[in-house]
């Protein structure tokens, strides 16, 4: 595994070398791949969302099938599945274009970390620098390993540094950008689960703690696959406008009904 894994990450950085010598910039390079990711993973990601918007279609029918089978889970969780069936509706095809993509974050992830990109920057963000480590620097903190309370320590100790906005903004607003990317997709996705409205607001700011020590690259092809996810997502959505607004029926057969 150890071995498939390397030989990737060197074709990974095969690629954007290539792009790198064609475009004569690292941020476009990362641009482009990102976007030949997100059409080859775009019929998986079609599948999805539209998985999505068939399963809120059907919310309304679950809470009936809910109420009537409270007391028989086993006679619920079959009435469910046989709505599914009917309808064309897999719950797990949420989560498969999720599961192809994270090991290519990983693997992008560590490219990035080993991959010398000489101090690149793209529109103000380090490629190579992440918001802890951009931050760190205007304020003069030491150089290296830096977390989270050491940086807000120096901060303290040397607020006047983050009037050197420049070498921080470029990576801070693609951060919030991402965290707000985040959010809109959800909201996209139109939840009345108090539960999952919860998750709503959390997921954004737990995916800003997480991308506080990432490599500008990582985040700008994590953007970058936001946005164009938004895009599709909304495109998706709204080809079913028209469609969500009609009531689904239960069953296009009755349960214990026989076909004549």
């Amino acid at each position: 595994m150890g071995t498939i894994w390397k030989a990737a990450g060197d074709f990974l950085i095969l690629i954007i070398n290539g792009l790198y010598s064609i475009t004569h910039s690292y941020g476009l390079a990362i641009i482009i791949l990102t976007l030949v990711i997100r059409v080859l993973l775009y019929p998986l990601s079609h599948k999805q969302m539209t998985s999505m918007q068939k399963m809120q279609k059907l919310q309304p029918r679950l809470k009936v099938l809910q109420e009537k089978y409270k007391d028989d889970k086993e006679t619920l969780n079959k009435e469910i599945m046989r709505l599914y069936k009917e309808n064309n509706v897999n719950p797990a095809a949420g989560c498969l274009p999720l599961l192809v993509q994270l090991p290519i974050l990983i693997l992008l992830f560590r490219v990035l970390m080993n991959l010398n990109l000489q101090g690149a920057t793209f529109l103000g963000i380090s490629l190579e620098g992440s918001v802890i480590s951009t931050l760190a620097a205007a304020i003069g903190a030491p150089a290296g390993k830096i977390g989270i309370g050491t940086l807000l320590s120096a901060i303290m100790a040397n607020p006047a540094g983050l009037a050197n906005v420049n070498m921080y903004l470029g990576n801070l607003i693609l951060l919030l950008v991402i965290a707000f990317l985040t959010w809109y997709q959800q909201q996209l996705s139109g939840t009345s689960n108090p539960q999952m409205q919860f998750m709503n607001w959390f997921m954004p700011a737990f995916l800003a703690f997480i991308c506080l020590s990432l490599p500008g690259g990582v985040l700008l092809y994590w953007g970058v696959s936001s946005l164009v996810g938004v895009a599709q997502q909304w495109y998706v959505k709204h080809r079913t406008e028209v469609e969500m607004q009609e009531k689904p029926v239960l069953y296009k057969e009755k349960p214990g009904s026989k076909k004549d």
